[in-house]
């Protein structure tokens, strides 16, 4: 067989090979015609490859591995949180290999390495074609980095795009065209910094829809309580999957009497499945994540005074407390620049009840009540911010937390969740009270990150009708069920608040709102539209209208409240990008926590736009 051969046949079979695992073992089919361009893309790669590696069997295990990479690794993704990779999980490869244990972790690790290492030991520029091959890698490198419009356009005309349906934009184009795709269109639509003028036109659009508060409304005065805000790791209500024939209901009696009395209010989390960090950003910071990617880790790049800052600058010990590695998600710096002034990880904790490697509420919750207790008898107003561990996927339980739930699901998660979630509100429901007992008139905010996974394609979801196994055919209705968590607020001796629907985003405003803080802070800048409530993601965003329809904003044309929602979101957009990443035009006149630490920029104060503010 002539060797020029070689790379066709093998990435034909290869194709066939994926193609079917994909399919068979995770129903993600790629559409028939979208084979033809896909397959002949991965063509040119191979041939790319072979051009550059002096052994055929060593270029063969080369292939073998990115071809899965993508096209089994995507099938991975969607199945497990309903869209393929995007250019943004490259960075995050870092948190993902911190996560993974055991065998999953040498699984991803030894591909990754595998790759890297066989290219190094392949390669080869013994022939011509291998200057033509780098001569390629040179020249495509540098269009998707400068000039990415030159793909993304003509790739777009002819295989189309839908901006909040990846899974569909997949499985219509094919990994290596989706991946090229998607790949430049990174780089054309990259957040940038906003210029001085378009900061400050933000702002303002911003600052004009607050309405005028009415000269008869009683102004609270400022009141230092402490705040016991609590982020539980996957925490949601199993009891919602009708069909999955529980031999009980898995939440504590006590924690579904108490979220009763809040008219069973729900958090609006901004993420499905994952990336607990984007709704740490959206309650500490109150500015909504729009992307598929992890605002700690690129989009936080400067001092901002977010939620701790501000009650730093009110003489509260700030305090962060999660039993994970403290650099994942790049917690260490995103906590400091959004002023917490502690940061207990877990070897800042005693590990004597763990869940495999996840600590435990009960004994989180344990030792941080021990690590406060003498700022809570001296009467030091604290943020005392804590983020649970336990809860997360693949949902392990100790020997001395046996189940107690069972279920007729096939899905195994809905049974393994369920007893997770049987521990985790008990646990949450003995901390609360110890709280309740200890610090009466605190403020006492607890919420789930996200819905929890169960099973691949939303499958134990679908079993219960909740969720349709393809974001693409969801109802506006599942939109809402997609991303709402359970949420309780105890507002000290007054009790629970009914919140309804809140989007992570409008937290930071309403804690503030419940001490009586009333100086201008940048979270006005996301101050609520009037008669509704928006809930970017990923692509898209939804509307809660004041009679409760959920108005679902894809693509134009839009209906009257998604032009007016989507017109806020840009402007929030931009100023959003001017605090975090640019050089805060729009920043309050706010002193830093931490002086010598705060970025040298130039600061113009949009404050006084504040005092008398427009109508609409």
């Amino acid at each position: 067989m002539p060797t020029k051969l070689i790379p066709l046949i093998s990435t034909a079979l290869l194709y066939l090979v994926f193609y079917l695992i994909s399919a068979v073992k995770f129903d993600v089919v790629i559409k028939a015609n979208a084979v033809p361009l896909d397959f002949l893309l991965q063509l040119l790669v191979a041939y790319i490859i072979f051009a550059l590696s002096k052994r055929v069997w060593v270029f063969l295990i080369i292939q073998a591995l990115l071809m899965g990479l993508f096209y089994v690794g995507n099938a991975i993704k969607i199945a497990f949180f309903g869209g393929p990779i995007m250019p943004d999980d490259v960075f995050a490869l870092h948190s993902l290999l911190l996560i993974l244990e055991g065998w999953r972790f040498f699984a991803a690790a030894l591909v990754l390495a595998a790759i890297g290492g066989l290219l190094l030991f392949n390669f080869s520029m013994r022939h011509w074609s291998a200057y033509l091959a780098i001569s390629t890698l040179l020249l495509l490198g540098l269009t998707i980095v400068y000039n990415p419009t030159m793909i993304v356009d003509p790739i777009d005309k002819y295989t189309g795009n839908s901006v909040w349906d990846q899974r569909s934009n997949y499985v219509w184009h094919g990994a290596t065209v989706y991946s090229l795709q998607e790949g430049s269109r990174y780089f054309a639509l990259a957040d940038a910094a906003p210029d001085v003028d378009l900061a400050e036109e933000s702002a303002r659009h911003l600052l004009a829809t607050i309405p005028e508060k009415s000269p008869v409304e009683p102004e609270k005065i400022f009141s230092p309580r402490n705040i016991h805000l609590v982020l539980l790791e996957s925490f949601w209500d199993p009891n919602r999957l009708k069909k999955a024939g529980y031999n009980q209901n898995p939440l504590s009696p006590e924690f579904r009497k108490l979220w009763k009395s809040t008219d069973y209010s729900v958090a609006m989390p901004p993420v499905f499945g994952g990336y607990t960090a984007n709704s740490e950003f959206e309650v500490l910071c109150g500015f909504p994540v729009t992307k598929d990617n992890v605002k700690f880790e690129r989009q936080l790049k400067n001092s901002v005074p977010c939620l701790p800052h501000i009650l730093a600058d009110k003489g509260y010990r700030t305090i962060a407390s999660h039993p994970n590695v403290p650099v994942f998600w790049n917690r260490v710096n995103a906590y400091r620049n959004i002023g917490f002034k502690t940061y207990w990880s877990i070897q800042d904790f005693v590990q004597d009840d763990m869940n495999r490697e996840f600590m435990s509420d009960a004994t989180l919750y344990r030792q941080v009540i021990e690590k406060i207790a003498p700022s809570l008898e001296k009467k030091e107003p604290i943020l005392d911010y804590i983020v649970t561990y336990f809860g997360h996927w693949n949902y392990p339980l100790s020997a001395s937390r046996p189940d107690k739930i069972t279920s007729r699901s096939t899905v195994e998660e809905v049974t393994t969740y369920a007893n997770t979630a049987y521990y985790k509100s008990r646990e949450l429901m003995a901390f609360i009270n110890e709280i309740r007992k200890r610090d009466p008139d605190s403020i006492i905010a607890v919420f789930g990150d996200h819905l929890p996974f169960l099973g691949e394609n939303f499958a134990g979801y679908v079993d219960s009708g909740v969720l349709a196994a393809n974001r693409s055919d969801f109802t506006p209705a599942m939109f809402k069920f997609y991303v709402s968590t359970p949420m309780i607020i105890i507002d000290g001796k007054k009790g629970p608040l009914k919140v309804g629907s809140l989007p992570l985003y409008q937290f930071p405003k309403l804690l503030l709102d419940l001490l009586g803080a009333h100086e201008p802070t940048i979270i006005d800048y996301t101050h609520p539209l009037l008669d509704m409530r928006v809930r970017p993601l990923p692509g898209l965003h939804f509307n809660i209208l004041k009679d409760g329809k959920v108005d679902v904003c894809k693509e134009p044309p839009f209906s009257e409240s998604c032009q007016k929602s989507t017109q806020w979101l840009q402007d929030v957009t931009q100023v959003s990008n001017d605090l975090f990443i640019g050089r805060q035009f729009t920043r309050m006149k706010h002193p830093s926590v931490i002086p010598d630490e705060a970025p040298q920029k130039t600061v113009i104060d949009v404050s006084d736009t504040l005092v008398t503010p427009k109508n609409d």
